[in-house]
């Protein structure tokens, strides 16, 4: 008896949890209360929260009076989630002073979480005193800000560290009152001098960049930073890639090592910023970069180009707006290929890389099969309104609506102004403005305004397809019957 009554206890016993928990009540009045936090969006029945649960619990518990972690149930809490703009769940977000600061994008277990936010909670800028402590932080593979100040309470140090605490996730900073730091650094009064790394130093720019506005405002500086930081051809990593993509950007792949031969990585990193530097000095509007070819293999055979060990670099460049080119011809030393190659580029001449699989034979089955290649011709064919499915062949999901799919088709092949099509987006380039990260993926793209395709997000089953285009087709849609079965009459005894 006493087993079950303390059973029972036990049962209706909660333990006390570390996480905050947040409303669409109380989130802006009490979000403001912490420096720095993290917050969980998530949702109750997501299988990747309950996974994380645990693991989120523990650092919350081992980072208990350092950093604070709180989370927001989004199906109760629509509010909240809305205003941070959470289509996913888990969704993690750190915020400071109220604000948010932006994504946490680390690995999910409790480990990493603990590691990645105590290193967010010291100080956005350290101190330097003296010339051994500037030396030790600029022994670094990575670029380095430093902001020299006569005195630590001058308003240009606070909008610089305003900067370096908006920028940190990013970037290194430390700061200065030591007057032999300022006079060594050639700084009267004050002064900000972004230093880039050691190993990256060559003849085609200063080591060194300083700061060369009027007013100190955190926006400046940031600006100063942002267009300095990585100079005319960074090595791009794991960490650095998502600041370098999303704008016009050349890369050179080859085995960059620079802990292992920094001798040979600046070898061909050398050749390449020769030929950049004199298209930057023209104006002309492209980035640079040299990255590990190993490392970005996958990325490298985007362009169709050989991602295997080799001395020489391969060369692609891809715009902002999705667009690539690869440099066929071999790289030579003296730099003459990629000068052609960049020559041509900015004159217009050279033909956009297309991964794309042959376009079929025969495409006359109730689901068109779309490639790269004939892409255009079928979904953009502006007279007809195409639902299209992009899939991966070896998705489950995708095997299962295959047969439904098939069944679509044949339900609508009569309808000359609709089409259902199927696009393998793992062996063909998906064109803008399409986004797939998940499979099956399906869009809807309306004839007359193929530029603006919808996201199909409703049910699988084939009555829900033809629900859903008999509502959003642009002609009313011609839907083959099922013959009905005759009933046969009962006979008479």
């Amino acid at each position: 008896m006493l087993r079950l009554i303390f059973l029972a206890a036990l049962a209706g016993f909660s333990w006390a949890s570390d996480v905050i928990e947040y409303t669409d009540d109380d989130f802006d009045s009490r979000i403001g209360d912490h420096s720095l936090i993290l917050v969980e969006f998530f949702a109750p029945w997501c299988g990747h929260c309950k996974k994380l649960a645990p693991e989120y619990e523990a650092a919350a518990t081992r980072l208990k009076g350092v950093v604070p972690l709180a989370k927001v149930d989004c199906t109760a809490n629509s509010n909240v989630c809305s205003k941070y703009g959470i289509s996913g769940y888990p969704t993690l977000k750190i915020f400071r002073d109220g604000e948010e600061s932006g994504p946490y994008e680390g690995p999910r277990n409790a480990d990493a979480i603990v590691s990645i936010l105590k290193k967010q909670a010291g100080p956005a800028s350290v101190e330097l005193k003296a010339e051994a402590d500037l030396l030790k932080f600029l022994d670094s593979p990575d670029a380095g800000v430093v902001g020299f100040f006569a005195d630590d309470g001058s308003t240009a140090q606070a909008e610089f560290l305003k900067a370096a605490n908006t920028l940190r996730d990013n970037y290194r900073f430390a700061h200065s009152n030591a007057q032999e730091l300022l006079k060594s650094n050639d700084v009267e009064e004050e002064g900000v001098v972004l230093f880039r790394p050691k190993r990256l130093s060559n003849k085609f720019e200063d080591g060194s960049v300083k700061y060369t506005g009027d007013v100190f405002t955190s926006n400046k500086i940031k600006k100063f930073i942002q267009d300095n930081i990585f100079g005319i051809c960074p090595h791009m990593t794991d960490d650095n890639k998502d600041q370098l993509r999303g704008k016009d950007l050349m890369v050179a792949y080859f085995d960059v090592d620079y802990d292992k031969n920094p001798k040979g990585s600046n070898y061909w990193r050398n050749r390449v910023m020769k030929v950049a530097k004199k298209y930057l000095d023209e104006g002309k509007k492209l980035n640079f970069a040299v990255a590990n070819r190993n490392m970005f293999s996958h990325e490298v055979s985007e362009f169709g180009l050989d991602s295997s060990s080799g001395e020489l670099p391969v060369v692609a460049i891809r715009t902002a707006k999705g667009d690539k080119y690869a440099m066929n011809e071999e790289f030579t030393r003296d730099g003459a290929a990629l000068d052609r190659f960049l020559e041509n580029y900015f004159a217009g001449k050279l033909k956009k890389y297309l991964k794309s699989e042959p376009i079929p034979e025969n495409n006359d089955g109730p689901v068109k099969v779309v490639v790269a290649e004939n892409f255009d011709s079928i979904v953009n064919d502006e007279s007809k309104d195409v639902l299209i499915e992009f899939y991966a062949p070896w998705c489950g999901h995708c095997k299962s609506l295959e047969p439904k799919y098939k069944e679509l088709g044949e339900k609508v092949a009569s309808d000359p102004n609709i089409v259902i099509a199927k696009m393998d987006a793992t062996a063909n380039d998906v064109p803008s403005p399409y986004e797939v990260s998940g499979f099956p993926t399906l869009y809807f793209a309306p004839a007359g305004q193929k530029m603006n395709p919808k996201k199909y997000e409703g049910g699988r089953e084939v009555s829900d397809f033809i629900s859903y285009l008999k509502r959003e087709a642009t002609n009313p849609l011609a839907v083959q019957e099922e013959a009905k079965k005759k009933k046969k009459k009962k006979s008479e005894l």
